[in-house]
């Protein structure tokens, strides 16, 4: 718990969160629902090597996350510098009929990939607990995540300061997606686990469940996610298996993962630095 005078305790929150790899199990949900926006989904589609090299992206996503909340300003830095790289690369004037306009360096689609990761984490955390998050603790995630888009071209502007704030922009933001076949491409690939080494497969089967479980019904039919009785409640089973694995693993164990990324991070700013 913390609240908004104690920003110390606000950070102890943070840091707690994101350290936790168990988290990673809502990655899919997140990008699926960033491609709900048609800018993102064309970006991603004519300009990522998404489809060829998935876990780079989830490395790279997740390094850019460990520096914002664990690393120093040098740190952070870095790793906006290579963000910004990448991203200024990626736009597109609409010329192509089915494709909008999109700019990765657009303040608002970087908004809307922030909060996407946000709203994931919120409803991971309290599936997992089995209880709603504390107004305190909430708020303080929500304020959290305000730097992945404001240390780019986001600027603090337009972010919820509370979880009340976010969940009413939310649910209006959900009522302008629509699921193109760009989005519908890129989704398959990254469901059936394509370019991924193969002994990591097998894996994607409880993936698929999980992110069917946490996207809004209305996108999960966009999808063509087939959605029964009985899928939820083999979905809701491995959200169960995650919950205990999160009770029985230490907490430095389900931190390895962010330790080893913010290493990666130091050692290579610091490289950089000289």
């Amino acid at each position: 718990m913390t609240d908004d005078h104690d920003p110390a305790r606000a950070q102890a929150v943070l840091r707690r969160h994101a350290a936790d790899a168990t988290l990673m199990a809502g990655g899919a949900a997140a990008i699926l629902l960033q491609l709900a926006d048609p800018r993102v989904a064309a970006g991603v589609a004519r300009h990522s090597r998404f489809r060829d090299r998935p876990l780079d992206r989830l490395v790279g996503t997740h390094a850019y996350l460990t520096a914002l909340v664990f690393g120093d300003e040098r740190d952070i830095r870095h790793v906006s510098r290579i963000v910004d790289a990448r991203h200024s690369r990626v736009r597109g004037d609409g010329e192509h009929p089915h494709r909008p306009a999109y700019d990765a360096r657009d303040a608002d689609a970087q908004r809307w990939v922030a909060a996407t990761l946000l709203a994931v984490a919120l409803d991971l955390e309290e599936r997992l607990a089995g209880s709603p998050l504390d107004t305190a603790t909430a708020d303080a995630l929500v304020r959290g995540y305000a730097p992945i888009a404001a240390r780019l071209q986001g600027g603090p502007a337009g972010w919820p300061a509370t979880r009340a704030e976010f969940d009413d922009w939310w649910a209006v933001r959900l009522g302008t997606l629509s699921v193109g076949d760009d989005a519908r491409s890129v989704a398959r690939d990254l469901l059936a686990g394509i370019g991924l080494p193969a002994v990591l497969v097998p894996l994607m089967v409880p993936v698929r469940l999980v992110t069917a479980a946490l996207l809004p019904p209305a996108l999960r039919a966009a999808y063509g996610l087939r959605w029964t009785p009985r899928i939820q409640r083999t979905a809701d089973g491995w959200l169960v298996v995650i919950a205990v694995l999160r009770r029985v693993i230490p907490r430095h164990v389900r931190a390895i993962p962010t330790r080893a990324s913010l290493r990666r991070v130091r050692r290579r700013s610091r490289y950089a630095g000289h």
